[in-house]
């Protein structure tokens, strides 16, 4: 089994793209944080650092994988 370089080629461009969305959304998490009632305010910054871990952590194991041909 060989591994694929369409995934390969997606993994790394979404690489370079992943601190460009977390920075966009950092931005706009901050810009409107302070208009949010409180429990809207924890449950934005949970989801935005799940999403962000989650999806670090699928992309090292896409690396990781698809390298390895597993």
């Amino acid at each position: 089994v060989l591994s694929s370089l369409p995934l390969q080629m997606m993994l790394y461009f979404n690489v370079y793209y992943l601190p460009v969305w977390c920075l966009s959304e950092g931005m706009m998490l901050q810009l409107k944080y302070h208009l949010l009632p409180q429990h809207y305010q924890f449950l934005l910054v949970a989801a935005f650092l799940i999403l962000s871990l989650v999806e670090g952590s699928r992309l090292y194991l896409g690396y990781v994988g698809n390298l390895q041909e597993k």
